[in-house]
């Protein structure tokens, strides 16, 4: 592979990352479970494992969803309670899988699976259809920006394999992401426990003709998604070797957070002001002719700047808001309540700062999608709130860049990450 051939992989296939989620015992785990398993990923002594511990617990069958339930607890009571990633690759694509849990208790696990996926997965029982945790994990999804979302109408095993009942689900589906403003979504009918539609197209679902889940997955287009608008670089490390064969060599590394960036490109390093130009922009395996939002490069400078850690490059013409004040929506993750005037730090790409939570705005109303007022708030809540900032952040609103509009914040005393955030606006 050439150097400039894939900005994701050495392998030379595009990286899809999605997360799973809907409410308990929809089947998320059989679900990845079984895609692992029909796609040829899991090992021999897996599945001997997984067919062992099927027997042990005395499930009658071999349960699929051991492949992903990998805490203790999770085995012993058939739940998620924590994210739990794999990876896999196919011809054309590799994936990256997040299982969120379902539990309303654990909304915060999701947000984190979610906050870096391509695609949402929302299961569904087809017995139940649209519920509560449909409507909140749809909720946060689009919240999050994920751009495209994929329903599995699961268990449709359950319903005879019902064409009416699916075709009620998918209308149900369909208004409810008019309501939130959804771009991109199909509904899609399966049966994870047995296989159809899953990576093998369902003979007994003839009426379906959408293909399979997998083959959805394959070809979802993400090049489109990326902010290709706003050049933007936080500076993660700084790269001075001082050996013998590159004494001079200074570079900058981190991920691109957006835009195009080429060698020759005017930029100004934030928050100093200082301008000069790309002089390449770099792999191990060499130089680029471009790199993109979400690659991981070391970019070189025409000039000998100061430039550190926490720093951002960006186009001189089109830079973020220098912020003080940030209105935001926030999921609180910690057990412990918290109230207006409280004192967090605050992550923001590769930099820190000191905040105030200046006010709670609201709160969100999973059923109605209102906003209420609320004080303090509580684990999971979703809450629209003002924070300002000890220093200034480079920031954009999370509906340009998902990247420079998110942080996370943290409790000083325990270091505990608290809650995550994205921009709403921001104030000079």
């Amino acid at each position: 592979m050439s150097a400039t051939s894939s900005p994701f992989t050495a392998e030379g296939t595009e990286l899809l990352r999605l997360v799973t989620c809907g409410s308990v015992d929809d089947g998320k785990s059989t679900l990845l479970g079984r895609l692992l398993f029909d796609s040829k990923q899991v090992m021999v002594d897996q599945l001997e494992h997984v067919e062992a511990t099927s027997e042990r617990r005395g499930d009658g069958y071999v349960n699929l969803a051991l492949l992903t339930d990998g805490l203790r607890a999770e085995r012993e009571q058939g739940i998620t309670i924590d994210v739990a990633y794999r990876s896999f690759v196919t011809p054309t694509r590799r994936f990256q899988l997040a299982d969120a849990p379902g539990h309303i208790q654990y909304t915060r696990n999701m947000v984190t699976g979610a906050s870096t996926a391509d695609v949402a997965v929302v299961l569904l029982d087809a017995r139940k259809g649209v519920i509560e945790q449909t409507r909140r994990h749809t909720y946060i999804s689009a919240t999050l920006g994920i751009p495209h979302i994929v329903f599995a109408v699961n268990k449709m095993d359950l319903v005879d394999f019902d064409e009416t009942r699916f075709h009620e689900i998918e209308t149900a589906l369909a208004d409810l992401c008019a309501r939130l403003g959804v771009q991109d979504e199909v509904a899609i009918p399966i049966s994870a426990l047995t296989g159809d539609n899953v990576v093998e197209r369902s003979e007994r679902m003839p009426w379906w003709t959408g293909g399979t889940f997998l083959e959805r997955l394959e070809g979802i287009e993400i090049a489109g998604d990326r902010d290709a608008a706003h050049r933007r670089f936080p500076v993660q490390w700084v790269i001075r070797p001082m050996s013998d064969d590159h004494h001079d060599y200074r570079g900058y590394a981190g991920e691109v957070a957006g835009g195009e960036w080429h060698a020759g490109d005017e930029v100004v390093v934030l928050p100093s002001g200082l301008r000069t130009t790309v002089a390449a922009v770099e792999t191990h395996d060499g130089p680029l002719d471009v790199a993109v939002q979400g690659q991981a490069v070391v970019v070189r400078l025409a000039d000998d700047l100061d430039v550190a850690r926490g720093d951002m490059l960006c186009d001189p013409a089109d830079p973020p808001v220098a912020a003080r004040e940030l209105e935001a929506t926030v999921c609180w993750m910690s057990e412990r309540p918290v109230e207006q005037g409280a004192r967090l730090a605050i992550k923001h790409t590769t930099r820190w700062a000191r905040a105030i939570l200046d006010e709670i705005v609201s709160v969100l109303d999973i059923e109605t999608f209102d906003q209420h007022p609320a004080e303090p708030l509580e684990l999971n809540d979703l809450a629209h709130v003002r924070l300002r900032l000890a220093a200034p952040l480079l920031v954009d609103p999370y509906d340009v860049n998902r990247t420079t509009g998110a942080f996370i914040l943290v409790d000083e005393a325990t270091n505990e990450t608290v809650g995550a955030g994205m921009v709403l606006s921001a104030t000079a």
